[in-house]
């Protein structure tokens, strides 16, 4: 019995460093997170007054040209329409499974 006890203790001993031991390696890579934030900051500070490089600028003209209005028409019809196809398929995936499901209730009560 006292070999048990002796080994229980060590396992728990063990157990203890192996949480501390976590501990130490998650605040460690919150440290290293918190570091990369600051900076991702300081280079979006440096980005924003070298003119916002990463956004698009936009053109006010081009919401008067018919034909880059006719452009992102087509393309919002073609998402419609990918979507759709995405809608029924799920609405048929639904309707196979209230129908297995149903099936199999029925079943289970005959």
């Amino acid at each position: 019995m006292g070999e048990n006890e002796g080994a229980e203790k060590r396992e728990e001993h063990e157990q203890k460093e192996k949480h501390e031991n976590d501990k130490d390696v998650k605040e460690e890579k919150g440290e290293e997170k918190a570091n990369e934030k600051k900076k991702k900051d300081k280079e979006g500070k440096k980005d924003k007054e070298d003119g916002e490089k990463g956004k698009k600028n936009k053109n006010p003209g081009d919401k008067k040209d018919p034909a880059k209005l006719r452009a992102k028409l087509q393309k919002l019809d073609a998402k419609m329409e990918a979507l759709s196809k995405k809608r029924e398929d799920i609405l048929k995936l639904l309707q196979e499974v209230e129908i297995n499901d149903t099936k199999e209730s029925t079943g289970e009560a005959a």
